[in-house]
């Protein structure tokens, strides 16, 4: 979900993120829809979550990877520009929606207590990142740091990142934690953006062997997300310290290769992942709210039964809410909730940014 410039936006890097993005609001669908029909006597899992399963070693991941791509097309600009490009856009969207989430849940933030607590709130969510906003939260963290650190070496710059990933850092300060088990994903797509654009390239021209890949790639993710570590900290293989490191790379490669086919051979479910990729942070800014009703809904009325149908229902309705409010407002005075407005510039949105591609 990094900025990127529509001109020179790639096919597949949309259908990447458009799988990524779906595989987010499936997880969030299907987990909080088990546990509402779960305390309501209808069961607590479906088929969804088992893709769920299936995906979790590299579905965060590959988006962070994805986010660091086109990090190198402002990182040698000046702080003003690279700010405004990689700080400020973030921290637009995430303040606007931490609002807007918050507004939603009003009741419960507060418990009776008014606006005081709620001011509380805000005022917490600046130094913790709120709900699901904490991956946009990271991603202006990411950048800053990687900026700071861009003339380390980079095998001690990879090697340190990928370091925090493999040692489990327990603490009670959310964003650390998740800055250590998540900085890898990016730095790998800052540093390896050549190598990764020139593999989609290779992908698309080798179809069969790509396929072949793919295939032994799904079986032993498969194997290793479903098999019992024995381990009460890390329940299954895949989340192994060290383990998950390789399957999360192996993983989001296998995103990047599936996505690269799919440009290849098009059609209309790789339209819709276009589509779903290229509005991303439309989707994930606003799908809480159409999934939390979707979900209630059906629980309350019992109109679906079945844990995997309606996990289903849910998922699909929370991507194609947010998708048809972004077409509604998008020429609209609302359009400031998913476009960064003017006035929220600090450099003007035609100032060039050179691509640079790092070499690793």
């Amino acid at each position: 979900m990094g900025q990127a410039d529509n001109g020179a936006r790639l096919a597949w890097v949309d259908v990447a993120k458009g799988l990524c993005i779906v595989l987010v609001v499936m997880m969030h669908s299907t987990l909080g829809t088990g546990e509402a029909m779960a305390e309501a006597g209808l069961g607590g899992e479906g088929f969804l979550h088992h893709v769920v399963a299936f995906a979790k070693p590299f579905r965060i991941p590959d988006f962070f990877l994805l986010s660091g791509l086109f990090l190198g097309r402002v990182i040698e600009r000046d702080w003003r520009l690279f700010a405004d490009r990689r700080v400020v856009h973030f921290a637009y969207f995430y303040l606007l929606w931490v609002v807007i989430q918050s507004l939603t849940k009003y009741g419960a933030i507060t418990d009776g207590a008014g606006p005081g607590a709620f001011a509380h709130h805000l005022a917490l969510t600046l130094v913790e990142p709120y709900s699901s906003l904490w991956f946009i939260y990271l991603l202006a963290v990411f950048s800053v740091v990687t900026k700071l650190l861009r003339r380390v070496p980079w095998p001690l710059l990879l090697g340190g990142a990928a370091l925090l990933q493999i040692v489990p850092v327990q603490t009670e300060l959310y964003l650390l934690e998740e800055f250590c088990a998540r900085y890898v994903w990016f730095v790998v797509g800052y540093l390896f953006a050549e190598r990764i654009f020139a593999f989609a390239t290779a992908v698309r021209a080798h179809p069969r062997a790509a396929l072949a890949g793919l295939a032994a790639w799904a079986v032993a993710e498969g194997v290793l997300a479903f098999t019992p570590s024995g381990h009460a900290a890390f329940p299954t293989l895949a989340s192994l310290p060290g383990l998950s490191l390789v399957l999360g790379g192996a993983g989001a490669m296998a995103i990047v290769a599936g996505a690269s086919l799919m440009t290849r051979l098009g059609g209309p479910v790789t339209a819709a992942l276009r589509t779903c990729g290229s509005r991303s942070i439309a989707i994930y800014l606003a799908f809480f709210l159409p999934m939390a009703l979707t979900r209630t809904l059906i629980v309350k009325t019992g109109a679906i039964t079945d844990v995997g149908w309606a996990s289903l229902v849910v998922t699909a309705t929370a991507i194609l809410v947010p998708l048809a409010l972004e077409r509604a407002v998008r020429h609209t005075p609302l359009a400031f909730l998913f476009r960064r407005p003017t006035a929220f510039h600090i450099v003007g949105e035609g100032a060039p940014a050179r691509p640079v591609l790092r070499n690793a």
